[in-house]
């Protein structure tokens, strides 16, 4: 059988990353999914959940209501709670069981908004995607819903919002925080973080930045929405280590002043013909991030495999490659002589022998087994931090 995971895990669905990206915002997230399923939402992959409670729910949706379509429980049971608790929004969206008897996420979503008069977006998650996929669904749902264009923001500098940020990537590591201070470093403002680190007020004056700082794929959607629709270029790079960071703040300055969007700061600038002998595993924006810095520390080649979503504009030098299956990514290492891989500590179970393992953990891939183990690596040195 194809792409059956028989060593390592899986990532996290889809569905996850909906509850993630609108965690800390004061909406109400209700995944349609069976009674008992809301733990794997809201702590499995959630690291906020011991310390910071949200309005995550679960419909407890029964065999005999997926059977007969009984939509009208759902809907009365929703309109009820959010009368009780008044969230800012309603995010409904869904697991396995709805796509394969058949939901309309978008007309329930439309039902419920008309009888609580709360802002409601349906998300249509199966559970078969990656985390990527529902954060950015997620993002771009509110970014829609909340930002409206306004005045650039008057302060003698550039507005910047960091976009796509959530624990699944990051972990609680304080990695928003750096970048925060890391853009005040460099003269520019802080606006708002879309996905962590932010309030709905905050983020409601998205608009009035000049540019935007995405810091993984799951931001990308709404950067280009934002792009096309208040005329906000972007940079798509995490800050991380010695020569990162400058090349983020070059582009940042760069597309605020001149616009355009831009990839520069993942994109490792070499032929593409070169054989790689290290390879970065991971989410597309962070793991190109760290494979620019890295190509530029050991004049080497990188390549990166993003078992996550991707799209080619997330691989300009065509050599990122979106293997999503376990048999498919230890084949690949095999028959390319990767001598290297950066990646999360379960990767070590389909290394080939003699591949070197760095230790990336990802809250997406392997959950609290390492969670203590990520670290913010916001303008930190990669060869101190790893201990190279």
């Amino acid at each position: 059988m194809k792409n059956v995971s028989t060593i390592i895990p899986c990532y996290a669905a889809d569905t996850s990353g909906v509850c993630s990206a609108l965690y800390e915002l004061g909406g109400m997230t209700v995944v349609h999914d069976a009674s008992g399923c809301n733990s794997t939402y809201s702590t499995h992959d959630e690291p906020r959940w011991y310390d910071r409670r949200s309005m995550i729910y679960i419909s407890a949706l029964t065999e005999l209501d997926a059977v007969m379509g009984n939509d009208e429980k759902l809907i009365v049971d929703i309109v009820s709670a959010a009368k009780d608790q008044q969230p800012a929004f309603i995010a409904l969206c869904g697991s396995p069981m709805p796509m394969m008897t058949g939901f309309d996420y978008r007309a329930v979503a439309e039902d419920i908004g008309h009888r609580t008069g709360i802002p409601c977006f349906g998300l249509e998650t199966n559970g078969t995607r990656s985390y990527v996929s529902g954060a950015s669904m997620a993002l771009e749902a509110l970014v829609r819903e909340f930002v409206h264009d306004m005045q650039k923001d008057s302060f003698d500098g550039i507005g910047v919002n960091i976009v796509g940020a959530t624990p699944l990537d990051f972990g609680l590591t304080g990695t928003v925080e750096s970048v925060r201070k890391w853009l005040e470093d460099c003269g520019m403002k802080f606006i708002s973080s879309i996905g962590m680190g932010s309030s709905l007020e905050d983020i409601r004056r998205a608009a009035s930045a000049k540019v935007n700082l995405v810091v993984s794929y799951s931001g990308l959607g709404s950067a280009r929405y934002m792009e096309k629709e208040f005329g906000i270029p972007y940079v798509c790079g995490v800050p991380l280590g010695n020569v990162q960071k400058d090349a983020c703040a070059a582009e940042l300055k760069k597309a605020a002043c001149e616009g355009g969007s831009s990839y520069a700061p993942i994109k490792r600038g070499r032929d593409i013909d070169k054989r790689a002998d290290m390879v970065v595993i991971g989410e597309a924006v962070l793991a190109g991030s760290i494979a620019y810095e890295w190509s530029v520390l050991t004049e080497s080649a990188v390549d990166v495999i993003c078992p996550p979503d991707t799209d080619a504009e997330l691989s300009p030098d065509r050599k990122d490659i979106a293997l999503y299956a376990e048999e498919d990514i230890k084949a690949y290492l095999e028959e390319n002589g990767i001598k290297t891989v950066i990646a999360d500590p379960l990767y070590k179970y389909v290394l080939p022998k003699g591949c070197r393992l760095i230790e990336l953990p990802h809250f997406a891939f392997s959950g609290r087994c390492f969670a203590r183990d990520m670290k913010d690596m916001v303008c930190k040195d990669l060869r101190e931090m790893w201990d190279i």
